[in-house]
Order: structure tokens, then sequence, then C-alpha cells
């Protein structure tokens, strides 16, 4: 295990112990890191953002409600899982860190980059690594194969338009928003999100959970090391300076 500093140390506490169950002990463990971190740590960017697009979409129910909630529910905890274990990876430099995840991890420590730099790229990191295996184990463990004129995928694109109203919003908070932070240029959230475009990174995510249903093996491997290896790349270019 690396020698880790006093509050990785902790970090790594809070993200190895009990594993969440519920929406709540979701939500619960990114409040421990935001309380954690220092406003130094590219880190705690992204974990912010997380933090409160999860606290907003849970609260914000399309009209007349999920179509299946139990599903949706359960792939929000099983998603934050992937995140939480990505923290781990890199925390006791696991040689089987993602490279989309490595991109936000390698940097979180430097400087010149705006919060909402690293926010961005820790949701790239998630949505376009993660969520596709998210899918596929939720589906797994409910024992469904849903389509796209399913309850489920209905629900997962009024996420997807929640999202959209969303996120610009909490990347304007983490830009001028933040007490006691110089603002930073709000000018560039407009730049950033014409490069990385959540809805289509979902439903991209969505479509490659397909694809991979019908792969093993060799050619599963193959095709998730593809996937990571170009989230990388899109992660870093997120991550640099812009004028």
């Amino acid at each position: 295990m690396a020698n880790l500093n006093p509050t990785d140390a902790q970090l790594l506490q809070i993200v190895t112990g009990a594993a969440p169950a519920t929406i709540a002990d979701v939500v619960a463990i990114m409040q421990g890191i935001d309380a954690l971190l220092p406003s130094n740590d590219g880190l705690k960017w992204f974990n912010k953002l997380y933090l409160m697009v999860t606290e907003q979409v849970d609260t914000q129910p399309p009209p007349g409600g999920w179509k299946d909630g139990a599903w949706l529910t359960h792939l929000d905890v099983v998603f934050a899982g992937f995140y939480f274990a990505a923290i781990s990876d890199a925390l006791e430099q696991n040689p089987d860190l993602a490279s989309s995840w490595a991109a936000l991890f390698e940097a979180r420590n430097r400087g010149g980059v705006d919060r909402i730099q690293f926010a961005l790229t820790g949701m790239n990191a998630h949505i376009n690594h993660d969520l596709a295996l998210a899918l596929l184990r939720t589906d797994d463990e409910l024992h469904l194969t849903p389509s796209l004129q399913s309850p489920e995928h209905d629900d997962y694109e009024n996420v997807n338009g929640l999202l959209e109203q969303v996120l610009p919003v909490a990347l304007q908070f983490l830009a001028a928003g933040v007490i006691g932070e110089l603002a930073q240029d709000t000018g560039k959230v407009g730049q950033l999100l014409a490069i990385w475009d959540v809805r289509v990174a979902r439903d991209l995510a969505w479509n490659f959970a397909d694809h991979l249903r019908g792969l093993q093996g060799v050619s599963r491997k193959l095709a998730l090391a593809a996937q990571d290896q170009l989230t990388g790349v899109i992660g870093r270019c997120l991550l640099l300076p812009r004028s």
C-alpha cells in the first residue's frame, strides 16, 4: 500500500467503509469527502459537483414519478460505488486504475486548473467509463435487460433532461459561488459544455452497455480498454489551460 498523507489516509477510510445501500448513504459518503478535502485538491470539485447533482436529481422526479424507481435507485447506488472504488484504486496505486480516472488523479494537485475543469474531468471519467459497467451490473443484479422502449430507459432519459438543466447551474456555482474562493471565469462553463455533452455521453454509455452484453472474454476486454483510453484522452483535454 502507498505511504499516504493524513488526508488521503482518511479519504481511503471513507471510501472503503461500509458499501452504500441507499442514496442517503451515497450522499453521506460524498459529504464526508467534501468536508475532508481542501480547496486546492481537484478531486474536491468533482465530488462537489457529483454531490450537488445527486441531491438535486434525487429531489426532482418527473411529473407522475419514476416508472421504475427501484431500478433507478439501484443504478445510482451501484454507479456511485464505481467512483468510490476509483478513489481507492488511485490511493492504493492499483495498476488497474482506469486511464480515464488517472487523468483526474494525476492532476488533482496541479495549479492553474479551474474547479470546473476538474469537475467535468471527473464527470467524463464516471459517465464514459463507469456508467456502462454500472448499467450491466444493475441489470444483472435485478435480472433485467431493458430495451429502448422500457420504463427503465424512460427514467434514464428523464435523468438526462434533469442533468442538462442542473449541470450548467452547478458548474456556474463552482466557478463563482464558493464562499471564500476566488471567482473564476464563468464563461468557460459554456466552452467546456460545448466539448463535453452530458446527454450524448449518457446515451453512448447506454449503447455501449448493450454492445458489451454481446461480447465475452478478450473481445470485451479490448472494447473496454479502447473506451478507457479514449475517455482518458478526453479527460486530459478537459484539463488543458483555457483562455
